[in-house]
C-alpha cells in the first residue's frame, strides 16, 4: 500500500512543485504572457472554456481512437503476413520506414485537398499513418522472437504455419505489441492534433489553439494545450490498462 501511495504520490508532487516553480519564475521576472503565461492564468481560462474545451477534446480524441484503432489493426496484422513471408517482409519493412519519414505537416494539406472540408477522414488518415509503424516494427520484432524450445515442441506436432503463430507467435509477441501501443497512444493524439491546425473542420483542440494564438490570447491557447496534454495521458493510461487486462501473467510477476 505504502509504495502504490508513494508511486501516485511522488509524481503528483513533482507536478506541483513544477507547477509552483512556474509561477514564481513568471511573476519574478515579469515575463509577459506571449511568452510564457502563468499556471493560474492558464487554469482561469481552461475553468473559463470548460465546455468548449470537453466539447473539442471529444472530437480530437474520436479522430485520434479510429485512427489508432485503424493503424493498429493493420500495423499488427501486416506484421502477422510479414513474419509468415519473408517476400512480403522485404517489402513491407521499406515500405513502412517511408511512410514513417513523411511529415504530419506534408500528410495534412494533401489529404485534406483530397477529400471534402467538412469531412474527419483526412485527420484520421493522418493518426493511422503515424500508428501504423510503431505497431508493425515492434510486432513484427516479437514476432521474430521464438524460443527454439516453443519450435521444435510445434514441429514436433506437425503443426502448421498459422497454427504456430496463433499458439507461440502471437502470445509471445504481446509484450511487444502493447509496447508499440503505448507508444502509439501518446502519437495519435498529436497526430490529431496537429493535422487540425491545417484547415478542414474548426472543432478540434488543434484549430483552437491556433485561433487562441492568432488572437493573442496566449493563457486560453496554453489552456487547449493542457488539454491536449491530458488527452494524450488519458489515451496512455488506456493503453496502460488494456495491457495488464490482455497480459495479466505479467502483472503478476
Amino acid at each position: 500500500m505504502n509504495t502504490r501511495a508513494a508511486r501516485i504520490g511522488l509524481p503528483v508532487l513533482a507536478g506541483v512543485l513544477f507547477l509552483l516553480g512556474w509561477e514564481l519564475l513568471v511573476v519574478a521576472n515579469d515575463i509577459k504572457p506571449y511568452l510564457l503565461p502563468k499556471p493560474s492564468a492558464i487554469w482561469a481560462q481552461l475553468t473559463r472554456n470548460i465546455d468548449d474545451i470537453l466539447t473539442t477534446s471529444a472530437r480530437t480524441g474520436t479522430n485520434a481512437l479510429v485512427g489508432l484503432v485503424v493503424g493498429a489493426v493493420a500495423g499488427i496484422l501486416a506484421a502477422l503476413v510479414a513474419s509468415r513471408f519473408r517476400v512480403v517482409d522485404s517489402l513491407l519493412v521499406p515500405l513502412a520506414a517511408a511512410v514513417n519519414a513523411m511529415p504530419i505537416i506534408a500528410l495534412a494539406p494533401i489529404f485534406n485537398t483530397m477529400f471534402s472540408t467538412t469531412s474527419a477522414v483526412p485527420r484520421r488518415l493522418v493518426v493511422t499513418l503515424v500508428v501504423f509503424f510503431p505497431l508493425f516494427v515492434n510486432a513484427l520484432r516479437g514476432l521474430r522472437q521464438v524460443e527454439p524450445i516453443h519450435r521444435e515442441l510445434l514441429d514436433s506436432y506437425a503443426a502448421g504455419g498459422w497454427t504456430f503463430a496463433r499458439k507461440v507467435r502471437v502470445p509471445g509477441a504481446l509484450p511487444f505489441v502493447f509496447t508499440g501501443l503505448r507508444l502509439a497512444a501518446s502519437l495519435a493524439v498529436i497526430a490529431a492534433v496537429v493535422a487540425e491546425y491545417f484547415g478542414g473542420l474548426q472543432n478540434g483542440l488543434g484549430t483552437r489553439i491556433t485561433s487562441a494564438a492568432s488572437n493573442t490570447a496566449y493563457p486560453r491557447a496554453w489552456a487547449y494545450v493542457a488539454a491536449a496534454c491530458a488527452l494524450g495521458l488519458v489515451f496512455y493510461l488506456a493503453a496502460t490498462a488494456l495491457e495488464r487486462l490482455a497480459t495479466p501473467w505479467r502483472t503478476s510477476r
